[in-house]
C-alpha cells in the first residue's frame, strides 16, 4: 500500500502554535477536523469548521477535563483495522468511524517542574489522554498518521501534498518511531520526578531520556559517531549556554567545557579554570577575571595553548584582550560582556559561551557512565573538605595555609587521579595528574612547578611555601616526601591508610602542616 488517503482528523494540543495553518490547509484537503476545548476554540476563531469530541462521541468531557478522549469512538477510530472483518463488523455496531490523522502534543510536565510548581500543580500536568492517543495511532501506523510537535506540521503537509492527500506508509512508520521516543521519554520524566519526590535515588529500574541538541562532527576520534543530548535537569551550564561565536562544539570540546565551568563555580570569589583534555592546567583566584585569568595561565603556558577557559564571573574587556593574545579553544562564562564579545568577534574560530548563571554544586544529580551491558549511576561529587578537616600534626596550618588547602582540594576533585595539587596565595603552581603511582603525580606536579618558575624568570620553584593537595591518601610516606623535598608547608589529604601514623610522623618530621578531610576525591 503506497499510500493512504486522510478523510478525519482529532486534534488536541497544549502548544497552539502552527496550529490555525496547519487546520486551514486540512480544511481546504476536505478533511474533517475533530477537536477538543482549547484547540476547537482556536481553530473555530479562524473560521476552520471543528466538530467538538464530546458532540463526536456524545459523551461530555468530565472530572475537570481530566477525561475527553478516552472513549471506544475515538481510540476504536485510531485501532480500528480497515480489512478486518471483525473489526469492521464491530465499528459498524458501535457507530465507530475512522480516525486517520493524530495532531497531539502534551501536557508540558518537565516545564511545569523546571518552573518550580507545586506538586499539584506538577501533577495536573501529568497527561493521560495524550500518550494513550499517540501509543495507540503508533500502534496502527499501518493506517494512522500521527504528528506530536509543531516541527512536523510542514513535513505533513509536503506529504500530502506529494501523494494526493495521503501519506506514505514510510513517513507513517517514521513519525510513529518518533512519537514511541516521546513517549517514552515523557514517562521518564515524569519517573524521575516521583524519584525525587521520593528520595529514591536507584528504583529498580532506571529510565534515562534526553533530547538531540546536536549531532556532532565525530567523538573522541574521527572514527566514532557522537551526538549531544540535554535531559531535564536544567543545571545552568553547558548544556543550557548559547553559543555566540566560534566553530561547532566537538565531543572533547563539550567534555572539557562542562568540567572548566563546574570546576569555576565551586568557588565563592573570582575564579578562573583552563582545562586541557578533562584536566585542569591552571586554576586560579583573584579580585577580577582579568587577574584570575592571568594567574591560572602561570601555572603551566605550555599547556594552556588550544585549552578550555572558564570563568565564573561576567567576562569583561580586560580579561578578553588577554585571552585572544593565546588560542583557546573554547571561553565560557556566565555572562560575556557587550565589549569582551567585540573583543573575540576579531577571533572567529574561538568559541565563546555564555551560560546565563552558575549551577548549584549541591543539587541533586547522578553521573552516568556506560560500560559493557549496562551503566553505572552514582551521586554527583558534591563534598568539599569544609570545616570538617581535622589536624594530624603537631603543627597546625595558618589561616592562608588553610584557605590554600581548601582551594587545592577542591581542583583535586576536577583532576584525574592520582591527583596532586600545588597551590599558593589562590593560585595553582604545580599539577600532576593521571599516574598510577601518587608519588609519579607528585613528581610530574613539581616539575612543572619548577618548568613554570624558569619561565618566569624566579629564581626559586613556586612549590617554596606552597600548599598540597592529593585526592586520595598517601599509601607511603614517600609521596609526601617528594612533595615536601619541593618546600611546601602543609598538605591535605583524605587520610584513612593503614600506614597514616608513618605519613603522620614524616610530616613532623619535616615540619608540615597536615589535615584529614576524611573525603577520597577519585575521578576517572
Amino acid at each position: 500500500m503506497l499510500s493512504l488517503p486522510i478523510r478525519r482528523a482529532l486534534i488536541s494540543v497544549s502548544d497552539k502554535s502552527g496550529l490555525v495553518e496547519l487546520g486551514q490547509n486540512l480544511e481546504i484537503r476536505g478533511i474533517e477536523i475533530l477537536s477538543t476545548g482549547g484547540s476547537a476554540a482556536t481553530l473555530r476563531q479562524a473560521s476552520v469548521v471543528v466538530t467538538e469530541v464530546s458532540d463526536h462521541t456524545g459523551s461530555p468531557e468530565i472530572m475537570g477535563g481530566r477525561i475527553k478522549t478516552l472513549h471506544p469512538k475515538i481510540h476504536g477510530g485510531l485501532l480500528g483495522r480497515e480489512g478486518n472483518k471483525d473489526d469492521e463488523r464491530e465499528m459498524d455496531e458501535q457507530g465507530i468511524e475512522l480516525i486517520s490523522l493524530l495532531i497531539v502534543n502534551l501536557y508540558p510536565f518537565e516545564e511545569t517542574v523546571a518552573s518550580g510548581a507545586d506538586n499539584e500543580t506538577c501533577i495536573e500536568n501529568i497527561d493521560i489522554g495524550g500518550p494513550a492517543l499517540i501509543r495507540a495511532a503508533s500502534k496502527n501506523h499501518h493506517r494512522v498518521t500521527v504528528i506530536t510537535g509543531p516541527e512536523d506540521y510542514q513535513r505533513l503537509l509536503n506529504e500530502l501534498e506529494a501523494n494526493n492527500g495521503g501519506t506514505s506508509l514510510e513517513f507513517r512508520k517514521l513519525l510513529a518511531a518518533k512519537a514511541y521516543r516521546l513517549t517514552s521519554a515523557y514517562d521518564a520524566a515524569i519517573a524521575e520526578w516521583f524519584a525525587k519526590l521520593t528520595g529514591d535515588r536507584y528504583p529498580e529500574r532506571m529510565v534515562l531520556a534526553g533530547s538531540l541538541k546536536q549531532n556532532l562532527r565525530y567523538g573522541e576520534n574521527p572514527h566514532q559517531n557522537a551526538a549531544f543530548y540535554v535531559n531535564s535537569e536544567n543545571r545552568r551550564g553547558i548544556a543550557t549556554s548559547q553559543q555566540l561565536q566560534g566553530k561547532e562544539l566537538s565531543y572533547n570540546n563539550l567534555n572539557d567545557t562542562d568540567t572548566a565551568f563546574e570546576l569555576v563555580s565551586e568557588f565563592a570569589q573570582t575564579a578562573c579554570a583552563i582545562i586541557k583534555h578533562a584536566n585542569p592546567c591552571g586554576v586560579a583566584i583573584a579580585s577580577v577575571p582579568k587577574d584570575a585569568y592571568l594567574k591560572a595561565l602561570s601555572c603551566d603556558t605550555e599547556s594552556a595553548f588550544g585549552g578550555i577557559i572558564a570563568f565564573n564571573r561576567p567576562l569583561d574587556v580586560y580579561a578578553a584582550k588577554e585571552i585572544i593574545k593565546l588560542f583557546a579553544e573554547v571561553v565560557i562564562a556566565p555572562e560575556i560582556e557587550p565589549g569582551a564579545r567585540e573583543v573575540f568577534a576579531a577571533k572567529k574560530n574561538i568559541r565563546v559561551l555564555e551560560t546565563g548563571g552558575l549551577p548549584d554544586i549541591n543539587s541533586y544529580g547522578l553521573s552516568i557512565k556506560t560500560i559493557a551491558g549496562g551503566f553505572l549511576a552514582q551521586s554527583r561529587d558534591a563534598a568539599t573538605s569544609g570545616k570538617d578537616v581535622r589536624v594530624v600534626t603537631e603543627r597546625g596550618p595558618t589561616k592562608q595555609e588553610l584557605a590554600d588547602l581548601d582551594f587545592a582540594f577542591i581542583v583535586c576533585k576536577y583532576a584525574k587521579s592520582n591527583a596532586i595539587i600545588y597551590v599558593k596565595d589562590g593560585v595553582t603552581v604545580g599539577v600532576g595528574v593521571g599516574q598510577m603511582s601518587r608519588v609519579n603525580s607528585a613528581r610530574i606536579a613539581s616539575w612543572k612547578a619548577l618548568d613554570a618558575s624558569k619561565a618566569a624568570g624566579e629564581l626559586t620553584s613556586r612549590t617554596e611555601g606552597a600548599v598540597v593537595a592529593s585526592d586520595a591518601f598517601f599509601p607511603f610516606p614517600d609521596g609526601l616526601l617528594s612533595a615536601a623535598e619541593t618546600g611546601v608547608t602543609a598538605v591535605i589529604q583524605p587520610g584513612g591508610s593503614i600506614r597514616d601514623a608513618e605519613v603522620i610522623a614524616a610530616a613532623d618530621e619535616k615540619g608540615l602542616a597536615m589535615v584529614f578531610t576524611g573525603i577520597r576525591h577519585f575521578r576517572h
